[in-house]
Parts: C-alpha cells; sequence; structure tokens
C-alpha cells in the first residue's frame, strides 16, 4: 500500500469536510469534548509529533501543544506536508519512537506511516460527520486498518480483563479477522477459528468505525454474546 498518497488523500478530505463547514464551532459527534476547529487542531498537531519523531530516528520526541493561528486551513496542509516529507526522506525500516512497544509491533518509519493513515481516515470521516456528510472509508484503508488495530492499538492495551473469548469481525466485502482476547491480551489470529464467542459483520469501513465507537450498532450484526464487543470497545483506548 502507498501510505503516504493515502494520508495525503484522507486529510484532503478533512481539509475539504472543514473548508465547506458553516462554523468551526460546530461539534464532532465521535469526540463530543471537540469542535471541528479542535479536530483539525488535534490532526494537525499528531502529524507534526509524528514528522519529529520519524526524523530523530529512534528518540523520543517534545509534544508541543498545537498552534494554528489565524490559518488553521493552512496550517493544517503545512502539518500534512511536513509529515509527508519526514516519511518521504526515511527508509520504512528506520527506527523510529512508538508508543506501542508493548505490542510487538513494528517500531519503524513504515510503521508509523502505516498507522498515520488510519489516525487521519477516522478524523477525516469525523469531520464529514460533522457537516453531515459522512462517507465509507476505502475498502483498502479500512481493512488495513482493522488489521493494524488488532496488532497494535489490541496489542498494546495489556491483559484482557474479561473471561476469555474470540471475537470475528466479518466485513462484507468477503475478508475476515479473527481477535483472541485472553489474560495475554489481545492477538490477531492467523488461522480461522472454529467457533468464535462473538461475530460482528458489516462492511469494512462500518467494522473499523465501530472499533472506534463511531458507527452505529444499527450498521453491524452481532451475533454470539454482544458483550464482547461492548467490553473490547470500553478496554481499548482509542484517542
Amino acid at each position: 500500500m502507498d501510505y503516504l498518497s493515502l494520508i495525503a488523500s484522507r486529510s484532503a478530505v478533512l481539509r475539504d469536510a472543514v473548508a465547506s463547514a458553516s462554523s468551526l464551532d460546530a461539534r464532532v459527534p465521535g469526540c463530543p469534548d471537540w469542535t471541528l476547529h479542535d479536530l483539525t487542531t488535534h490532526l494537525g498537531g499528531v502529524q507534526r509529533f509524528w514528522a519529529q519523531a520519524v526524523r530523530l530516528r529512534g528518540e523520543r520526541p517534545t509534544w508541543h501543544e498545537p498552534s494554528p493561528g489565524d490559518d488553521l486551513p493552512g496550517w493544517f496542509t503545512a502539518s500534512t506536508d511536513e509529515l509527508l516529507a519526514a516519511l518521504s526522506e526515511a527508509a520504512p525500516d528506520q527506527p523510529c519512537f512508538t508508543w506501542w512497544s508493548a505490542s510487538g509491533a513494528p517500531e519503524t518509519a513504515g510503521a508509523v506511516a502505516r498507522h498515520q493513515v488510519q489516525e487521519a481516515a477516522v478524523h477525516a470521516w469525523d469531520a464529514e460527520e460533522t457537516i453531515g456528510k459522512p462517507t465509507p472509508l476505502p475498502l483498502e484503508v479500512a481493512a488495513d486498518a482493522i488489521a493494524e488495530f488488532a496488532e497494535v492499538s489490541l496489542g498494546s492495551s495489556g491483559a484482557w480483563p474479561h473471561p476469555p473469548a474470540i471475537l470475528t469481525l466479518s466485513a462484507a466485502e468477503g475478508q475476515a479477522w479473527s481477535i483472541g482476547l485472553s489474560p495475554s491480551g489481545a492477538t490477531l489470529l492467523t488461522t480461522p477459528p472454529t467457533e468464535s464467542a462473538t461475530t460482528v459483520t458489516g462492511a469494512a469501513s462500518d467494522l473499523l468505525l465501530g472499533l472506534y465507537g463511531r458507527s452505529p450498532r444499527a450498521d453491524l450484526t452481532v451475533t454470539g454474546d454482544p458483550a464482547v464487543l461492548d467490553n473490547l470497545r470500553s478496554w481499548v483506548n482509542t484517542d
């Protein structure tokens, strides 16, 4: 996958939504404590942070509180450009600081690029929802992000504090992901299980957004124990 092109395209979706908004003070349904201005400032700050992380080649960067000034669109565009420039200058296997060392997932510039697609995609959808025009995430983005979410976000969450279970996410487009949940943590299973405690079915975009607590339950079909999905949503940190 061309992660840099996907970061650029998903960031452009957010930028276009902001440009068409009637007010930057509109509340973001998926992040109710934020306005559209807050959402844009957050993603721009995140992109600048990871650009710094990539350039530091493994050293921990310093978080700088975002200061977009009076030109939010211009500042956000510069934030995306800064991240893309840093990633384009780095080899995919270049070591990089990450927050997901506990997961065992790669800690490289390429892994940062992969995660930043997910970050931009979800927040672009948030911006579109805020202006009342949400569109599904592209299949390639949603499918890769589901696997990455399981490997990185769930894999960094520590011990599963509920009864062991297997959760299967089954996309209408034909792909499926099974996640083992146990006191050892969460594991993306490479072999399909013979049985799952819970199976969630829907479009890949809705499945990913559901993991982030965005997609309404009405967009997903849950068979088996619905508590597994509810517990997972409350267990993992999706800030």
